[in-house]
């Protein structure tokens, strides 16, 4: 069975900086998109942003876009979710994704695999 393995989160200040890693445990997305999605507590899990696998286009949430950064190393068969200019509200559980949806989904529905998430926290 594949499985994502998420690493990289914590307690960070309000304006500080964090990187997320995601790996899959064997190399079986080398034509998958790879999303992240963050949870706070008692609110819906909601899209943080996505790379196309192929071409490295990537889309991203409004409410990120500017201050987080996705990318992916093909060698490592890794990919990150650079957190820059964190906020309070940025806290949640933060969970990598895999699809085999062609170009850039963003529904969690379009994600057939998962991580088991890692807690990010920003603190005032």
């Amino acid at each position: 069975q594949v499985q994502l393995v998420e690493s990289g989160g914590g307690l960070v200040q309000a304006g500080g900086s964090l990187r997320l890693s995601c790996a899959p445990s064997r190399r079986a997305f080398s034509s998958a998109a790879m999303g992240w999605f963050r949870q706070a507590p008692g609110k819906e899990r909601e899209f943080v942003g996505v790379i196309g696998w192929s071409d490295g286009t990537s889309v991203y949430a409004d409410s990120v876009k500017g201050r987080f950064t996705i990318s992916r190393d093909n060698a490592k068969n890794t990919v990150y979710l650079q957190m820059n200019s964190l906020k309070p509200e940025d806290t949640a559980v933060y969970y990598c994704a895999a699809s085999n949806s062609r170009g850039t989904p963003q529904y969690a529905s379009n994600f057939a695999f998962w991580g088991q998430g890692t807690q990010v926290t920003v603190s005032t």
